[in-house]
Order: structure tokens, then C-alpha cells, then sequence
């Protein structure tokens, strides 16, 4: 990826302009999605699509194939963080996140995803801290807004 365009990009995540946020945020998902080329993003497609149907188990053994050869894939682990996700295990999900951010560190769906967990787990400071890193990251993204004032409310 290139610096340059990554860069470019989340300057624009900052702008008030909600159409050149939306614009950026987009080529963003299409950058990270596109890491591997085609058949990475034909991979992906199909977990999500296996994911969409309820075929979780098919959905874990392609992710983790994915994983399995292309380590660095950061979207992969994004994924299947996603999938442990909407199987409730959260704690292995929060692990496949710090990986996704180990290897795309403004990985902002992770950010929100790592704070989504945490929050199911009641661990609201830690969540409100993933909410607010993604919100560096994308600070008109409201919906990290109201997870900090619902992890928040849940502290007091």
C-alpha cells in the first residue's frame, strides 16, 4: 500500500465533509481487502457469504486457511475476528484483532471490533480505550462516540 494514499486518506477520515469520509473510509475497506489481489478478495467474499448463510464452521476452516498462508493477510484476521464475533467467542476474536492490528495498525474496524468485545465481555474500560483509538483514527464515526457513552453509563 502506498504511503502516500494511506496518508491522503486518513487525512481525509478527519474532514467535515461526510462525503469525502465516506469516499475515504470506502477505498480504505478496498485497500485492505484488495492486500493479496483478487483471489485474496475472492477468498474473503466467500467466508463472508459462508458467514451470511450461517456456515460458520466453513467460514472458520477458509479464514483460517487464509491465515494459514498468507499470515500478513490483515483483512483475513479481521474476518474471522468478525466471525468468533458472531459466535460470541469473544476472547478469541479479541485475539485475531490485535493481530489485524499488529499488521495494520489504523485498522479502524478492528479498533471497533476490539472494543465491541471487550464491551461483551463487561470490560468497559478497555472497550471505551478501543473506541477511542478508532476514533483518532475516524473521530465522526458516531457510532464509536455512543459505545463510549454506553460503556461509560455502564462504569457509574
Amino acid at each position: 500500500m502506498d504511503d502516500a494514499t494511506i496518508h491522503s486518506l486518513l487525512e481525509d477520515l478527519k474532514k467535515p465533509d461526510e462525503t469525502v469520509r465516506d469516499r475515504a473510509t470506502a477505498e480504505l475497506w478496498r485497500m485492505w481487502f484488495m492486500q493479496k489481489g483478487i483471489y485474496g478478495l475472492e477468498l474473503l467474499e466467500r467466508g463472508q457469504v459462508l458467514m451470511e448463510s450461517g456456515a460458520f464452521q466453513e467460514a472458520e476452516t477458509l479464514l483460517s486457511e487464509v491465515i494459514a498462508t498468507q499470515p500478513d493477510f490483515a483483512e483475513a484476521w479481521n474476518r474471522r475476528a468478525v466471525l468468533y464475533f458472531l459466535q460470541n467467542r469473544y476472547r478469541e476474536s479479541l485475539e485475531d484483532c490485535e493481530i489485524a492490528l499488529e499488521l495494520n495498525p489504523i485498522h479502524f474496524g478492528a479498533l471497533h471490533g476490539k472494543g465491541l468485545c471487550h464491551a461483551a465481555l463487561n470490560e468497559y474500560v478497555a472497550a471505551i480505550q478501543a473506541f477511542r483509538k478508532a476514533l483518532e483514527i475516524q473521530p465522526y464515526a458516531t457510532v464509536n462516540q455512543r459505545l463510549i457513552l454506553e460503556c461509560t453509563a455502564q462504569l457509574s
